[in-house]
């Protein structure tokens, strides 16, 4: 990731990266980004590379990558020794607890729409819906 001089204040960053100050200052007590320099007021003064990283972390957080699996990314993104392979396994990973939340979610489809074609929809107050949830139980 490039590195450039640019300084920008806590909340400019959140606005540019759409990530809020306190998951910023979240990320960097993780230590998924450096620390910022300080101004002489004291506060805190983000770079380029900064604005950058925590685009990065946004990205990986949207697809469900873990802390752990993002900061993974992050050093290898960093790396010169890296291989595809090893960003790939961690990809491959995270692409199989997608498929089983995918496969679960089918599950739960299949139950809820029995559930919901077996309701008369009426006025009643005996609900097959409920019945079923309770004799799940």
């Amino acid at each position: 990731m490039a590195s450039h001089n640019s300084e920008f204040y806590i909340g400019t960053v959140a606005e540019k990266t759409g990530v809020k100050v306190e998951t910023i200052r979240y990320y960097e007590k993780a230590g998924v980004i450096r620390p910022p320099i300080r101004g002489e007021n004291g506060y805190r003064l983000y770079s380029t590379e900064h604005v950058e990283r925590l685009e990065f972390v946004k990205r990986c957080r949207e697809l469900g990558f873990s802390l752990e699996n993002t900061s993974s990314l992050l050093s290898l993104s960093d790396s010169h020794n890296r291989t595809c392979k090893q960003v790939s396994e961690i990809a491959e990973e995270r692409l199989n607890d997608v498929c089983a939340k995918i496969a679960d979610l089918r599950r739960m489809e299949v139950v809820l729409k029995k559930y919901v074609e077996a309701c008369p929809r009426n006025a009643s107050a005996e609900c097959p819906i409920i019945s079923a949830l309770s004799d799940a139980v």
